[in-house]
């Protein structure tokens, strides 16, 4: 009979991890969204596609991560 001993997997870094990472990214097109249809700012229209596509991006990328 053999025993096996695991090694405890180290944690990933914040930046590495699926869960906070895919939550930021939604944090981010909501933001972008909010952006886009608030009526007061013209630099915040501005930048609003801009927000949204980065978002966007990040969560296609983010979603590829393993769990």
């Amino acid at each position: 009979m053999t025993m096996e001993t695991t090694t405890p997997r180290k944690k990933r870094p914040f930046f590495l991890r699926r869960g906070p990472m895919e939550n930021i990214a939604t944090a981010l097109i909501a933001i972008g969204f909010l952006m886009l249809f608030q009526p007061f700012a013209l630099v915040l229209y501005t930048y609003s596609l801009v927000t949204l596509l980065a978002g966007t991006v990040m969560f296609i990328i983010v979603s590829k991560f393993p769990e």
